[in-house]
Formats: C-alpha cells, sequence, structure tokens
C-alpha cells in the first residue's frame, strides 16, 4: 500500500522533516516515490508546505495519509 508520511531529515535536536509518498513496507527514512512538502517544527510558526495538487492527486489513486500528515494538512 502507497502511504503519505513524514520523513526526518536535518540534524541532531534540529529535525526537519519532508512530506513524502512511500510504499508502507519501507522504512521511516527509506526511499521513497515522491517528496510533496516540508514540515519545520522548529520554527515559532511551524512552517508546513505541502503541494495541495499533487496531495489530492496521491489520495485519489489510493495513497493513506498517516495520522501525523493528517493534521498537519488540516483533512479529516
Amino acid at each position: 500500500m502507497t502511504t503519505i508520511r513524514l520523513t526526518r531529515m536535518g540534524r541532531k535536536k534540529k529535525p526537519f522533516y519532508r512530506v513524502i509518498v512511500t510504499d508502507s513496507r519501507k522504512r521511516r527514512d527509506g526511499a521513497w516515490i515522491e517528496s510533496i512538502g516540508t514540515y519545520n517544527p522548529a520554527k515559532d510558526q511551524k512552517a508546513v508546505n505541502i503541494d495541495e495538487e499533487r496531495l489530492n492527486y496521491w489520495i485519489s489513486v489510493g495513497a493513506q495519509m498517516s495520522d501525523t500528515v493528517k493534521r498537519l494538512a488540516g483533512k479529516k
């Protein structure tokens, strides 16, 4: 199954995440199909940038969002 989830980037104590589309059997930081956005919790405003068009495309072809991505994207 295809999943939309976060993968951790950045350095120790300064996390930065990418919103990616990947196979659900892959590791958290393993290979991915497409990067569709970013999330930076270190900023004051907790910057979230997600390409809505690509997100909607992947959902339409059956990809499942993780709970965290649902919360960040504002989807139910």
